[in-house]
Formats: C-alpha cells, sequence, structure tokens
C-alpha cells in the first residue's frame, strides 16, 4: 500500500521522504492557504516547488476551486500544464464527474475527492476518474463507519474490474492506516503526524530503555 502525505507543506514532503515514506501527496484549498502565498501565480509556483520534489510513478493531487462544469475544465486544464506529476482532484458533483469524463477523454489524470457513499464512488469510477479519495475520518465523525465504505468499494471495483484507485484520505489515527492495509487499496494519503504515530508502541520504548540501561550498567 502506498503513503501518500497530505499537505502543501514542503518541509512535511521533505520529512517524508527522509523516512522512506513518500509516494505521492495530495493537497486541498485549505492546505494551500497555509501556505506563504499570496497570489495566484505564487500558487503556481508552490504546485511546482512540491512536484520537483516527486520521483519516478509519483504525483500531486491539486484541488480546483472551480464549481461549474467550464471552469472547472478551463482550471484543470491549466493546473495539468503546470507540470507533468499533477492529478486534477475534483469534487463529486454532477459538473465534477462531467469535468471527470472530460478529463478522461483528454488523457488528463483525475482524483475524485470527497466520497462519502458507494453510489458516489460507482459514479466517479464510471465517468473515468483515476483515483478516488472517500473520506474515512469525516465518516466516523458521524457515527459511520468508514472503513466499512473502503471495503465495499474496493469489494465492488473488483467485482467489475474499474481501473479507478481508492485513495482512501481524513485518516485520522495509525488504525485507519492499519486497516486500509488489511483491506488491499491502493493507497492512503494522511497528514505526516499519522505517520509519524505508527512508531509509537510503549514496549517499543520500555524494551530500548532496558537494552541501553543493561548495556550501560555492565560495560560502566
Amino acid at each position: 500500500m502506498k503513503f501518500f502525505i497530505d499537505t502543501a507543506n514542503l518541509e512535511e514532503i521533505d520529512e517524508a521522504r527522509s523516512l522512506g515514506m513518500l509516494d505521492g501527496v495530495t493537497t486541498n484549498p485549505s492546505l494551500i492557504s497555509k501556505e506563504s502565498v499570496s497570489n495566484q501565480r505564487d500558487v503556481h509556483k508552490h504546485y511546482i516547488s512540491i512536484c520537483k520534489r516527486l520521483k519516478n510513478d509519483e504525483n500531486v493531487s491539486i484541488e480546483v476551486i472551480s464549481t461549474s462544469y467550464h471552469d472547472m475544465v478551463k482550471e484543470g486544464e491549466e493546473l495539468a500544464l503546470l507540470h507533468p506529476k499533477i492529478v486534477v482532484k475534483i469534487p463529486i458533483t454532477k459538473n465534477g464527474i462531467r469535468a471527470i469524463k472530460h478529463f478522461y477523454n483528454k488523457k488528463i489524470k483525475t482524483n475524485c475527492t470527497l466520497i462519502f457513499s458507494m453510489g458516489q464512488a460507482l459514479l466517479a469510477a464510471k465517468a473515468g476518474a483515476s483515483y478516488i479519495s472517500p473520506f474515512l475520518g469525516r465518516l466516523d465523525d458521524v457515527s459511520y463507519n468508514g472503513l466499512n465504505l473502503i471495503q465495499n468499494i474496493k469489494n465492488v471495483y473488483d467485482t467489475y474490474h474499474f481501473k479507478t484507485k481508492i485513495l482512501a484520505a481524513s485518516i485520522r489515527n495509525p488504525l485507519h492506516i492499519t486497516e486500509c492495509s488489511k483491506i488491499g487499496i491502493h493507497a492512503v494519503t494522511s497528514p505526516i503526524n499519522v505517520i509519524r504515530s505508527l512508531l509509537n508502541h510503549p514496549l517499543t520504548d520500555i524494551g530500548l530503555n532496558k537494552f541501553i540501561k543493561d548495556f550501560q550498567n555492565k560495560i560502566n
């Protein structure tokens, strides 16, 4: 399973690279607004800076802010021209589905975002989305089992041989990551702090401290 980092922060991307945990990046308008950008030119330069940190088949999903079909198409085509590693991120709306079909015909990769139901996942796959982003944590927030949705989407996609890849989003804790790996989806996209939390276990800390203490007592 691939690990994407959900961020627009260059330092966090570099940290993920140093850990060997960078298979791609996802962004959204909220994340880019946290960075030092003040105009559209700065935003585009920042996106290119992210792309330059990616290797081989890694990519970055960048979301359109337009909501009408024609504006989505125009903005998405502009984003795709910025760098070949850019995947155009489109919300699951009527205009969004139309735009995804347009981009599919143009051979522009897309990530259909804000997926919360099986029906939405079906529409995105039928339209030709390269990826979908089901929002796991936000479903849990409203007392719906997000992992069940991920499993159901995986089952249906496998049954009908859809090529759309599942990129689980809104990852809130390490259990989300490990459970997604059991389901066998393509990737999760997670904040760097949740990736770090996979390292933590109290028995690891206890064991390491004991090893060091035993060595120091013997050697000293």
